[in-house]
């Protein structure tokens, strides 16, 4: 049984079942038009998209291709990306174009940003001329600016109107936001110069002049921000909308809190995916591309583990006459790699949120110290003991113990060292941080373990 709550005259589905997917699907394959719009009908368009994504590839493409059956442009823009990716494949020029009309311009150059260059040129040249000028332009603007996050669609008066203008205005255009939040107030050059709330608006007198109850603008966002900038903007100015200007500081659009919670989940994945090596990569990508974008990665593990077997190579005589190092030396490489891996997440994050700054830097820095300090000493004695115990040498013990510390400071001070120093060089500190704070904790450890065995057993 599907669990579902009522929010007005939709459904809420809390939890899709393999036996109403079944049914679903079985519907679907009997071409059951009547069933599936009802169905759909009486659905959030979340959880619409959350059904179709739920569906077998197959039984995906057939539902598309039923004839009777059209996608609500409010279900297709809550697809994840692959499948939206999927379903454009299948859906006509057409059908893109009516879907495009009904949908902001942001969600709509989404949609072409996920077209063939073909299949793109195709639905913009069957556009309206305005509608196909604004998006061509919003295209025209790097994929990471905040330009391909904003809506064209805002609401705007001039500061000199009263509140009953403002009002009048509202009911009549027709071209204004479904819903907004706000309106903007500019000056007779179209640029902002405040914001007042649309509540605000309707308890004011309508004789009220706008620019008398408006809020100065704390912060506007530049066509060319990054993405990321400006999910930090709005966090840090707790916006619930902001105004969007171009190089003549002339308000072109606005991006809502919305769009910002996608940027920073969108921000929060890539991260996650570059640290382990496979970039931007889409589940529905090709064999061939994925392999393409984790060969690079690889490669330079390949060649850095290649530079730890050589350092091993150089203690052959140490490791030969004392055996018990061979089984003890991956336990510090690891316990440092995997120290310095912590860091590099906690500072990867600092990095990313803007926490990190020259004014802390050396407090941090000196923080990771004496936690490596501290962590190196405690895993040293529990690592000592265990090897006292199982060996009966009380030197490979202080050996061990030893390498442990150092390796466990130099694990936490590379950690952060490493993406600090990166990012100086105008390099992602996520994509390429990993392999190398790994490689450093490798060679350390095995440096510091066999280096201090080969004095202790060999002379």
């Amino acid at each position: 049984m599907t669990l579902v709550k009522s929010t007005g005259d939709k459904k809420v589905n809390l939890d899709f079942n393999k036996e109403f997917i079944n049914t679903f699907s079985e519907k679907i394959q009997s071409s059951d038009i009547k069933f599936i719009n009802q169905t759909l009908k009486d659905l959030h368009e979340a959880d619409v998209a959350n059904l179709i994504e739920n569906l077998s590839n197959e039984t995906r493409i057939k539902l598309i291709e039923l004839e009777e059956f059209n996608i609500d442009p409010d279900i297709f823009i809550e697809l994840n990306e692959s499948i939206q990716s999927e379903v454009l494949q299948l859906l006509s020029s057409e059908s893109i174009i009516n879907i495009i009309k009904r949908l902001e311009s942001d969600d709509s150059i989404k949609i072409l940003e996920n077209l063939e260059k073909n299949k793109k040129e195709s639905v913009l040249e069957k556009l309206p001329p305005k509608d196909k000028f604004l998006l061509e332009e919003g295209l025209s603007y790097p994929e990471d600016s905040a330009a391909r996050i904003m809506q064209r669609e805002f609401t705007a008066v001039p500061s000199n109107w009263s509140v009953g203008q403002t009002i009048d205005y509202l009911r009549e255009n027709k071209d204004l936001p479904k819903e907004f939040l706000e309106i903007f107030i500019v000056d007779n050059d179209f640029k902002p110069v405040g914001t007042v709330p649309s509540s605000r608006v309707l308890r004011t007198s309508r004789y009220s002049k706008m620019n008398s109850i408006m809020a100065e603008m704390p912060v506007l966002i530049s066509v060319n921000m990054d993405k990321e900038e400006v999910g930090h903007t709005f966090e840090s100015y707790n916006l619930v909308s902001a105004g969007v200007v171009n190089k003549d500081n002339k308000l072109v659009g606005m991006i809502t809190a919305d769009d910002v919670v996608t940027v920073v989940q969108e921000e929060a994945e890539e991260d996650v995916l570059r640290l382990a090596g496979v970039g931007d990569e889409e589940i529905t990508d090709s064999v061939i591309i994925k392999t393409k974008r984790r060969f690079n990665w690889l490669l330079l593990n390949l060649f850095t583990a290649l530079l730890a077997t050589w350092v091993i190579s150089n203690f052959g005589a140490s490791i030969e006459q004392m055996v018990a190092l061979a089984f003890l030396m991956p336990i510090v490489a690891s316990m440092g790699g995997n120290a310095g891996m912590q860091t590099l997440a906690v500072t990867i994050r600092a990095i990313a949120k803007k926490e990190l700054s020259a004014s802390n830097f050396n407090r941090v820095v000196g923080k990771e110290f004496i936690i490596g300090v501290l962590n190196g000493i405690i895993f040293a004695i529990i690592t000592a003991v265990i090897v006292h115990l199982w060996f009966k040498e009380i030197n490979l013990s202080l050996l061990i113990g030893v390498s442990m510390i150092l390796n466990m400071i130099v694990a936490g001070l590379f950690g952060i060292l490493v993406p600090v120093s990166l990012k100086k060089m105008n390099i992602d500190p996520a994509l390429a941080s990993s392999v190398f704070v790994t490689t450093i904790t490798d060679v350390i450890g095995f440096l510091s373990f066999l280096g201090l065995g080969s004095y202790y057993f060999l002379n």
